[in-house]
């Protein structure tokens, strides 16, 4: 038995040591630069465009929607109908926070849309270092649930 012990400690001390995964840097003000090129986007009103910042694999719970949209093409949709609002999201508060390839911004934001309404909703992007690239891997968005007075 001591025999196999040792040939097993002799093969995993020769064996190739497990790559550690690498983790990309980012900063909080990176973070939020991510949330600036989605805002972006939006005013280009090109779904196309909105949606080149989600992962293949993301997850969109919107706001405007009780669908969820799992693939691009149903990004795309959804967007196609938004876009149509001319939306764009200003932060009103939030907190980041960085993890090893993955980033999380979290918050309330405001939307003003064409006429100028505006729409206050709570959020949360998901970020994640994907080929070279950060992408949003997950998006929620919900319209405030109480009205404010005044």
């Amino acid at each position: 038995m001591k025999k196999y012990l040792l040939a097993a400690s002799v093969i995993a001390l020769m064996a190739p040591p497990a790559l550690a995964e690498e983790c990309a840097p980012i900063t909080k003000p990176q973070v939020e630069q991510l949330f600036d090129r989605w805002n972006a986007s939006l005013a280009t009103l090109d779904p196309e465009k909105v949606v080149e910042n989600y992962a293949p694999d993301a997850v969109l719970l919107p706001t405007l929607s009780n669908k969820p949209r799992l693939t691009q093409q149903e990004r795309k949709e959804y967007f196609v109908d938004f876009l149509k609002k001319h939306p764009q999201g200003k932060i009103n508060s939030r907190t980041i926070k960085i993890g090893c390839n993955d980033a999380l911004d979290t918050g309330i934001y405001t939307f003003t849309l064409k006429g100028g309404t505006k729409v206050p909703a709570r959020y949360t992007f998901t970020y994640e270092f994907k080929n070279g690239k950060w992408l949003i891997s997950s998006h929620h968005s919900s319209a405030m649930p109480e009205k404010h007075a005044g």
